[in-house]
């Protein structure tokens, strides 16, 4: 495969996972079920006044916007324009705060420019895992902090992904599965001896935005970008989306706790650049 071919796979890979982001609402399920992250990494990461910090794969800006409240001055860059749009309406006036259309396997900022540099259930989704964190490392001052949100393999939403795997197409060569980013092996390797004094641990997120299992299956297939793909890509086949809808709900089910909430397990790491 000759290097411009590589290079249109890889545009053209981009263009969809961009597409993908801004189906659905996915500022509503920032909203509804994930806020609680961003705040939670600013605290782990200690930002603060006159930090300057990169929040990488933004999104609608949950850390970001965490980031700039906490005095910090914040960019907050995604690949998908709709979710910086969002981001920027829903932020409050007065913060120190740019939005920035970015890839995060090839940031446009120089080498060393950043005192933190975060990404909260974001940069997991780029699709090559070592490009992506050798950049965040190469931005990030030294002696600088990297802190990350990753939902795990093992946890509710890892579940889910395992669920809708068998019902889309297989990625392309070298695109590895998302919550590998949940895995601290995974992260070692991907880091190496390039980051110091690493903290590492598996938390849960109780969410409570569902009334039931068929209400997950609706609000998923309906809001977030992956499903609404798998669903497209079964539309003309009416057993295999019943397929899909089925193993969500199962999944609902398995997950569901007494009160009715469910755990959504993900690893919070941090660690200094060297």
């Amino acid at each position: 495969m000759g290097e411009s071919t590589t290079i249109n796979l890889d545009r053209e890979l981009k263009n969809r996972h961009r597409a993908m982001w801004a189906l659905g609402d996915y500022p509503r399920i920032a909203d509804e079920m994930v806020a609680p992250l961003g705040p939670i990494l600013v605290r782990a990461c200690e930002i603060g006044p006159g930090q300057r910090v990169l929040d990488v794969a933004a999104g609608t800006g949950n850390t970001a916007i965490a980031a700039a409240r906490a005095g910090a001055d914040v960019v907050a860059s995604d690949l998908t324009p709709e979710l910086l749009a969002a981001g920027r309406n829903r932020a409050p006036a007065g913060l120190k705060l740019t939005w920035e259309q970015a890839d995060a396997e090839d940031l446009p900022y120089p080498d060393d420019e950043f005192d933190v540099v975060t990404s909260s259930i974001g940069v997991m989704f780029a699709p090559h895992h070592q490009r992506a964190a050798d950049e965040l490392v190469r931005v990030c001052k030294p002696g600088g902090t990297i802190g990350l949100v990753a939902w795990t393999p093992d946890g509710f939403v890892g579940q889910m992904f395992s669920c809708v795997r068998p019902f889309v197409p297989s990625p392309p060569p070298g695109v590895q599965p998302a919550p590998l980013w949940g895995n601290q092996d995974h992260l070692r390797e991907l880091f190496g001896d390039r980051v110091t004094e690493l903290t590492v641990r598996t938390e849960m997120l109780n969410v409570d935005t569902f009334t039931g299992p068929e209400h997950f299956r609706s609000y998923f297939a309906s809001n977030y970008g992956p499903t609404i793909v798998a669903y497209r890509a079964n539309a003309g086949d009416p057993e295999r989306t019943a397929g899909l809808d089925r193993a969500l709900i199962e999944l609902a089910e398995r997950s569901v706790n007494p009160d009715g909430t469910m755990d959504c397990e993900y690893l919070l790491y941090t660690a200094r650049k060297a």
